[in-house]
């Protein structure tokens, strides 16, 4: 075994090692809020399951965006392939059932990739601008589509298209019991942690399970395998792999196709395991929230995972109480004191201070008030991504050669 690979590996256990380290660190600190503001909606396992529900989408579009701008090519257009798929699940689920439905979310999804992909790779169009028509496009043709079709079908109407069958569920009996009965127990952490135990392995969905899958395939083709290096390559610096016969633009084009379809995944979620089915607008831009989960995840599988974890769990909180997202104040406060104490520890005196300033006036927030408005709940998810962007900017790195003009033969 090679320095390198072992070097690697090394590198890759301590990121493993960090990772588990923090998702620790976080599930004691939401048990502590918890426990502090007498709201066990926070770590109950209805909240967790909705919270799995609403990251599922979230993730499928991260990867995509993970796909695509690992190649060099940026993917605004995740929102508008995710609406494609939305209709192709329901059109392909009213036929044939629901995994004959995912994959049609996922063929129209590639669709709206393919057309990415010949805007931007073939014909140099600027990423941006592509993404924005897709988007235009994807909106556009769902809604035509199903103005045309779903008013003949039952349950159908121009704009929906409901009963539709979902993929099955899954339920560990003896597990699922002994998780249970561990949660109403609501000790510390421990119970916290058998909540999200018991959500896993009661009645969660199939779907579900293969979009987390779909993470773990990810990581392993594009950082373990030759394909995945020289796809990377093609992110990084396309005039140096093409010296070395890497098809830049195959490789380009297999990840903007991998990339919207897996955002047709996503979209396909929304139609059959979010909802029980199609209606128009039932994205309500989250292919821009998975684009946003990507950048926080550092262009990486581990980060965009918690990306997407943090803004389904911010978003399944708006469909609880009030209560829950005030003590979500409290859990913010904490939070962004904690990391203001980490950047002042590496030297960062001014962002500390800045991310102090935010942790305090979070906090004063929770103690001078018993409880947020309603409307504030609904703005929680698009808050979050805001926010957790605004603090991460400064430790983000993209690939080098990501959104810019690629022309064959320019390495000569």
């Amino acid at each position: 075994m090679s320095a390198a690979t072992v070097q690697k590996r090394g590198i890759v256990e301590r990121l493993t090692k960090s990772w588990l380290y923090i998702g620790l660190a976080g599930v004691a600190l939401v048990s502590f809020v918890r426990i502090v503001t007498d709201t066990d909606d926070l770590t109950g396992a209805g909240t967790i399951r909705a919270a799995i529900i609403a990251t599922c989408p979230i993730l499928a579009a991260a990867l995509g965006g993970l796909w695509a701008e690992r190649a060099g090519v940026v993917n605004i257009g995740l929102e508008g392939q995710m609406i494609l798929g939305t209709w192709g699940a329901a059109f392909f689920t009213y036929h044939y059932g629901p995994w004959v439905g995912i994959a049609g979310a996922a063929l129209l999804g590639l669709i709206g990739g393919l057309l990415h992909a010949i805007a931007t790779v073939t014909f140099g169009v600027d990423h941006i601008v592509s993404g924005v028509a897709i988007n235009l496009i994807g909106a556009g043709a769902a809604t035509y589509l199903a103005e045309a079709i779903f008013p003949d079908y039952e349950g159908g109407g121009p704009r929906q298209l409901n009963g539709l069958e979902a993929p099955a569920q899954i339920t560990i009996p003896g597990v699922s019991d002994l998780a249970n009965t561990i949660a109403d127990k609501h000790w510390f952490f421990v119970s916290d942690v058998a909540s999200f135990v018991q959500a896993l392995t009661t009645n969660i969905s199939t779907l579900s399970l293969f979009v987390f899958a779909l993470v773990i395939v990810s990581a392993v083709v594009l950082w373990r395998t030759s394909f995945g290096l020289r796809l990377r390559s093609c992110g990084e610096n396309p005039q140096s792999a093409e010296t070395l016969g890497v098809n830049v633009y195959l490789y380009k084009y297999v990840a903007v196709l991998i990339s919207g379809a897996l955002a047709g995944i996503g979209g396909g979620f929304l139609a059959l395991v979010s909802s029980s089915g199609f209606s128009t607008g039932q994205t309500g831009g989250r292919g821009y929230i998975g684009l946003a989960a990507m950048i926080f995840g550092n262009w990486r599988p581990g980060g965009l995972l918690a990306g997407a974890l943090t803004f389904g769990y911010t978003d399944s909180l708006r469909l609880r109480d009030t209560q829950s997202v005030h003590a979500l104040l409290l859990l913010v406060g904490i939070a962004l004191l904690a990391f203001a104490a980490y950047r002042a520890y590496r030297g960062q005196i001014t962002g500390a201070a800045v991310v102090a300033v935010a942790g305090a006036a979070v906090l004063a927030w929770f103690l001078l008030t018993d409880t947020v408005p309603r409307e504030f709940t609904v703005m929680t998810p698009y808050v979050t991504t805001l926010f957790v962007l605004a603090l991460g900017s400064q430790r983000l790195r993209m690939p080098a050669a990501d959104g810019r003009p690629y022309r064959r033969g320019s390495a000569g």
